[in-house]
């Protein structure tokens, strides 16, 4: 089904190296929110259903297309060439895109995180229904230092884009474009063109310029040229056309991100009882009613369900909670956490971990590919780790599941409605049948039947006197003697 103002294609520039990042990731890998920017970027460009998607790389070439591979296999990797600029780049897009392209193409930044799938619709039904050649999105900015500026006709149409560095140079010089730098209205760089007029205009496009590079606003200029229309696209919200040039903006991006996300899921009914300290990715889900203490952090993959109580101080990565859980200053990754069960303080989740209904796993525990049943509980200070444990059992405080034996991982499985001692370890692989148990302090290295009480410590020996005899003149045998002398007293007065 075609959808309405379906643009035919569009073209995410995403080839520049980023210096001002100082970093030797590319910049559109750097991430905000669970995604990189260009992951942004592409969502955005796919939520507008173009019937082609081109993305265009230079700089860390391999890494960046086989991110592109990963998030959107359908996307097309076009490679500019050595002609720099933002005019070079969408020509080497668009030459990536079958030659009988008609309709409308609109062009992105790979770097502007916050841009939405709403806004570029809008700017595709704006751009076919105004007849326009090319329609760019602009925001008017208190500093537009180092944003192009957009010049407008009486009638308000746009007559031309002055690249910042430009403008400075005519005010400088005194050229006919010295007043241009106190233009407020910028360029967001992004576009909506006619396929047919953006593929002869780029031909045309040159690199006499400040900067010696192939501008993608030079089009603009030549639509004019042809006597053909250029409309802009104002927005309001001045976060979608802000790009990222370094760290300080990424983590203000980020922040404001964050924000938006947060405030989203109040508003579907989730209790967030400190914004400020609450971060949660773009692509997690939460259920209604569902309460988010301070200091919680939920990161890419996370879904919770509804009626849940997560924090504070906690951080989860692609853990799955369902409803009525708690899950309370605990570390997770990929685990999941069953209906109504309890999680923490103090617990590491390690992937693998699934924890089942009403299950608990407590104070400093410590899980890793663990199946631990409905009703079942590790309450404390206990390491499960390649484990399945049935329905129903209590693991004793101290215990732990001995998975290693220097070379290999082994598995230990625990029946339903075990009773297990304090200070218990299993030494896998080893089998607890249903019903059974073990005594505080027992070292399970043979499979216990069904119903038995596994049981391996001596019989308790004292040796009297020995704290006097062996620690003589410390405070512990002072302590013992007073002790003993205070029972003796005691005998021989009852004597």
């Amino acid at each position: 089904m075609t959808t309405l103002h379906q643009p035919a294609a569009v073209i995410v520039l995403a080839a520049g190296e980023g210096t001002r990042m100082k970093s030797s990731t590319p910049k559109v890998l750097h991430a905000i929110g669970g995604r990189t920017l260009l992951g942004h970027a592409l969502a955005a460009a796919r939520g507008a259903a173009p019937r082609h998607l081109a993305v265009v790389v230079r700089h860390e070439r391999d890494r960046v297309a086989a991110h592109v591979a990963e998030l959107d296999p359908h996307a097309v990797v076009a490679d500019q060439d050595e002609v720099k600029g933002t005019g070079r780049a969408c020509e080497c897009g668009l030459e990536a895109l079958p030659a009988d392209l008609t309709g409308t193409v609109l062009v992105t930044m790979g770097d502007v995180p916050l841009l939405t799938a709403e806004t570029l619709r809008e700017l595709t039904a704006r751009h076919e229904q105004s007849g326009a050649a090319v329609t760019v999105i602009t925001a008017e900015l208190a500093d537009p230092t180092g944003y192009g500026r957009v010049l407008r006709d009486e009638h308000g149409d746009v007559v031309r884009i002055v690249e910042h560095k430009d403008a400075l140079a005519a005010r400088e010089s005194g050229g006919e474009l010295r007043d241009a730098i106190e233009v407020r209205e910028i360029n967001s760089g992004i576009y909506a063109f006619d396929a047919a007029f953006l593929r002869r205009a780029l031909h045309r496009v040159g690199t006499d310029n400040a900067q010696g590079e192939k501008y993608l606003t030079d089009v603009i200029g030549i639509a004019r040229s042809e006597g053909l229309r250029v409309a802009a696209h104002l927005v309001t919200d001045l976060w979608q056309t802000e790009g990222v040039n370094d760290r300080v903006q990424l983590a203000r991006l980020g922040a404001e991100l964050n924000r938006r996300v947060v405030e989203h899921w109040m508003r579907e009914g989730v209790t967030v009882v400190d914004p400020a300290t609450t971060w949660i990715d773009t692509d997690v889900t939460i259920g209604r009613d569902t309460v988010i203490r301070p200091n919680t952090q939920l990161h890419a993959g996370t879904v919770i369900g509804s009626e849940c109580v997560i924090g504070p101080d906690t951080t989860l990565t692609a853990v799955e909670v369902a409803d009525g859980a708690s899950v309370v200053r605990t570390q997770g990754e990929r685990a999941v956490v069953g209906p109504g069960a309890t999680v923490g303080p103090y617990a590491y989740l390690r992937p693998g971990t699934d924890l089942g209904a009403q299950g608990k796993i407590g104070t400093f525990v410590e899980t890793k590919n663990a199946r631990i049943g409905t009703g079942s509980k590790v309450p404390h200070l206990s390491y499960v780790g390649d484990a399945t444990i049935g329905e129903h059992t209590n693991i004793g405080a101290a215990s732990v599941f001995v998975n290693y034996d220097g070379v290999n991982k082994h598995h230990t499985t625990v029946g339903s409605y075990c009773r297990m001692g304090s200070d218990t370890m299993y030494v896998a692989p080893v089998t607890v049948g249903d019903g059974a148990s073990s005594g505080a302090g027992t070292v399970i290295r043979k499979d216990v039947p069904a119903g038995a009480l596994a049981i391996n410590v001596a019989p308790q020996r004292n040796i009297p006197g020995w704290a006097q005899a062996k620690r003589a003149g410390t405070p512990q045998a002072e302590a013992a003697a007073r002790a003993t002398g205070a029972r003796h007293t005691t005998g021989e007065e009852r004597a």
